[in-house]
C-alpha cells in the first residue's frame, strides 16, 4: 500500500520529524509520495517584494488565495524552487533517494485553468478576473508508480498544468491539500495530512474535543460541520480523496513523534470511505481555487 503524505506550509509546522519518518517507512519497503504546501513562504516572499497577498471569499464562504500573474511568478519561484528543493535535499540527507516534481512535470497534475472566480465582497457576488489557478482533473499515476517501482520517493508541489480555453497550457496555482487528495485517489493510497494541530476538533479551541475517526455519513457530517477556517479546506480535500479512491485520510500533527507512523496507527482524525453517502459517490465538490 502506498502512503501519500502532505506536509503543511504553516509557520508552526516543523517538517523534520515527518522527513525522518518518511526515511523509516522507505527503509522498511513502504512506498511514500510526499507533497507539500507553502502559502506562508509565498506570502512572506510577496511581502519582501513589496506586494500584498490577496485572499477572497467564495459565495460558499470558503476563503482562498487570488493568484494574479505576479503572485503566480512567486509561486513558481518558491514552491517547486526553494521549498521543494529543500525537502529533497533533506530527504537525501536521511538516506532517501528523493525526486522533486511539480505538477507541470510529465503532466503529473493537469486540469482546467480558471481565469476568473466568483467572490463575495461587501455582501455582493462578483466576478474577479485575472486569476491564475485551476481545478485538478487528472493525475499521471503511471509517472509516480514508475518512480516508486524504481526505488525513488517523489516529492510533489504545485503549480499544475492548466488548460486554456483557446488551447495550450499555463502553469497555475492549485490548493496543496486538494493536490494531495487527487494523488492519493489516483494511487488508491492512504493519505496523511500533517498540520499544526492534532486533528479535527468539535470545538476548534479545545483539543480534548478531537474526533478520533469517522466511518459513516452521519459521523462525517459532524466532522464537516465542526471544521472552521483552514480546516474547512482539509475536510473538503479529504472528501475528494475518498471519492477519488483513497483508502483512508488522516489529519494529524506534523510535530508529533513519528507523525506519519502514528497517524497510520490511529493518531489524529481518520476518515474512511464509508463516510461517503451513496448519492454523493460520484460528485466532487468544486470551490474556487485556494
Amino acid at each position: 500500500m502506498t502512503t501519500v503524505v502532505k506536509i503543511g506550509g504553516a509557520r508552526a509546522v516543523d517538517p523534520e520529524g515527518a522527513l525522518a519518518d518518511v526515511a523509516s517507512l522507505v527503509e522498511e519497503g513502504e512506498d511514500v509520495v510526499l507533497t507539500h504546501g507553502g502559502s506562508t513562504a509565498v506570502d512572506e516572499t510577496l511581502e519582501e517584494l513589496g506586494q500584498e497577498p490577496t485572499y477572497v471569499e467564495t459565495p460558499g464562504g470558503v476563503v482562498g488565495r487570488f493568484t494574479d500573474e505576479e503572485t503566480m511568478d512567486v509561486f513558481k519561484m518558491v514552491m517547486p524552487g526553494k521549498l521543494n528543493t529543500d525537502l529533497v535535499e533533506s530527504l537525501h540527507n536521511e538516506g532517501v533517494n528523493a525526486v522533486g516534481l511539480s505538477g507541470t512535470d510529465g503532466e503529473l497534475l493537469e486540469g482546467k485553468r480558471k481565469s476568473a472566480v466568483r467572490v463575495k465582497e461587501d455582501g455582493k457576488k462578483k466576478i474577479k478576473r485575472g486569476d491564475h489557478s485551476g481545478t485538478i482533473e487528472s493525475v499521471n499515476a503511471d509517472l509516480l508508480e514508475t518512480l516508486l517501482s524504481g526505488g525513488y520517493t517523489p516529492v510533489v508541489s504545485v503549480p499544475v498544468l492548466g488548460r486554456e480555453r483557446e488551447g495550450g497550457y499555463t502553469a497555475v496555482n492549485a490548493d496543496a491539500d486538494r493536490a494531495a487528495a487527487a494523488i492519493a485517489g489516483a494511487l488508491e493510497a492512504d493519505l496523511v495530512v500533517l498540520t499544526d494541530v492534532s486533528g479535527i476538533y468539535a470545538d476548534p479551541d479545545d483539543e480534548s474535543t478531537k474526533f478520533d475517526a469517522a466511518s459513516t455519513p452521519a459521523e462525517f457530517d459532524a466532522v464537516r460541520d465542526a471544521a472552521e477556517g483552514f480546516m474547512t479546506k482539509k475536510v473538503m480535500a479529504a472528501e475528494e480523496a475518498l471519492e477519488g479512491g483513497a483508502a483512508s485520510v488522516t489529519v494529524a500533527s506534523a510535530n508529533a513523534a513519528e507523525p506519519i507512523t502514528s497517524a497510520l496507527s490511529g493518531a489524529g482524525t481518520t476518515l474512511e470511505p464509508g463516510v461517503l453517502a451513496d448519492e454523493d459517490a460520484n460528485e466532487t465538490p468544486q470551490e474556487a481555487p485556494k
